[in-house]
């Protein structure tokens, strides 16, 4: 453990020394600019849900130029950012226009995703992996924490149930592993599926820890008679992530697990992210100073670790992972403006002075490898697209 501390404090001296070298102002107007491009170039107007890449004229479906189920949800957090930044400066035709787009993408997303019906297993606009439903639960309860939508908390609890409880419908036993603990990421067959055997079927990590942030947001705003089923839920799959998943000498999360074999120690932005976001929330409602240093673990692991080439957040170049910058945006926000830990401020404001200066300047779109130029006109993914500007409505240039 010791050595171990060590190299890290080496890399955040390194990463250090790099952040304080110049870094490419942005400014508010740059924030707004970038934010309406992404949406400019990448959501379907018509429809309101985002497209693939810049490629599709519109979002037809899941084979044909529509953004993966799961994603979505973390465009509509985007709009949502929005408008509580317009709201907050006193921007009142921005945060109406942004208002009305969130609203405008929840209705896209409902009429394209078979009303949210969970129950739907098509694999073309419906739902049939565990951690896709789970995102949508955290936005949905966003949604009605913000605007107090009571249809937005109604279709989490649905989706939260779905995905702990399965489905009669579907076949499936549930996410939730009652004989081992932890979650499975997954049911198959898709169409007619079997109990997930807890010796071999995978237990991921982006299954587990969104799972917490859910259940923690739901304790946070069903009614009192509803609430410890939530926060006993959130503190079980908690403990079991941190004692499967979580190296708390280095603030690495897994990737997964599969029965009793080791874990897959593959480090990703978004496992990360949602760690955090997990030991912030219950950090929050217990006071509890364990979840705060372990989330300050892990903020510490994608700093030091994870960015240090070039002391700028990474990029993962395979399918929808350039979305993982944009996930992490959310939860870091929480760790550095709701819990007072503002060390990781200019680290994320150089990634964005970065990303932002490589923009493709006509379009001003920003790409997902931040140390490299977007070439003008390159078809650009919404995934890696998204990533600075979901920082920058986070992340403001004042620092506020």
């Amino acid at each position: 453990m010791k050595r171990t501390k060590v190299f890290l404090w080496l890399l955040f001296a390194h990463i250090a020394c790099m952040i304080k070298a110049e870094v490419p102002p942005y400014t508010q107007a740059d924030v707004w600019k970038a934010y309406d491009s992404f949406n400019s170039y990448l959501l379907d107007h018509t429809k309101y849900i985002y497209k693939t890449d810049t490629s599709f004229p519109q979002a037809t479906d899941r084979w044909n130029g529509a953004a993966a189920i799961w994603c979505q949800p973390i465009y509509w957090d985007m709009a949502m950012n929005a408008c509580q930044l317009a709201r907050k400066q006193k921007d009142r035709h921005r945060a109406k226009q942004y208002e009305k787009l969130s609203r405008d993408i929840f209705e896209g997303n409902k009429a394209q995703y078979v009303g949210f019906d969970f129950d739907d297993n098509n694999e073309n606009t419906g739902w049939f992996i565990y951690d896709d439903i789970q995102w949508w639960t955290i936005t949905l309860t966003r949604a009605y924490a913000l605007f107090g939508d009571k249809e937005y908390l109604d279709f989490a609890k649905k989706s939260f149930n779905r995905v702990w409880y399965g489905s009669p419908k579907v076949g499936d036993t549930g996410s939730y592993d009652s004989k081992n603990g932890g979650m499975f990421w997954q049911w198959q067959p898709i169409r007619n599926p079997k109990p997930n055997d807890s010796e071999k079927d995978g237990k991921m990590a982006c299954i587990n820890f969104p799972t917490v942030v859910a259940a923690t947001m739901l304790y946070r705003l069903v009614p009192d008679d509803e609430k410890e089923q939530y926060l006993n839920k959130a503190k079980e799959i908690y403990r079991w992530g941190t004692d499967n998943l979580f190296d708390a000498a280095s603030g690495q999360i897994a990737d997964s697990r599969h029965g009793n074999h080791k874990p897959d120690w593959k480090a990703h932005v978004y496992n990360q992210a949602t760690f955090i976001g997990g030991s912030v929330l219950l950090y929050q409602v217990t006071g509890e100073q364990a979840y705060l240093d372990n989330a300050i673990q892990a903020a510490d692991y994608v700093v030091g670790t994870m960015s240090a080439p070039h002391g700028l957040l990474p990029f993962e170049s395979g399918i929808e992972q350039g979305i993982y910058t944009a996930i992490l945006a959310q939860y870091m926000a929480m760790l550095v403006y709701e819990c007072g830990q503002r060390q990781y401020l200019p680290f994320l404001q150089r990634t964005i002075g970065y990303g932002w200066a490589n923009r493709d300047k006509i379009r001003d779109l920003c790409g997902g490898k931040y140390e490299e130029a977007l070439p003008e006109g390159d078809c650009i993914d919404s995934y890696s697209a998204s990533g600075i500007p979901a920082l920058m409505l986070l992340f403001p240039p004042d620092g506020q």
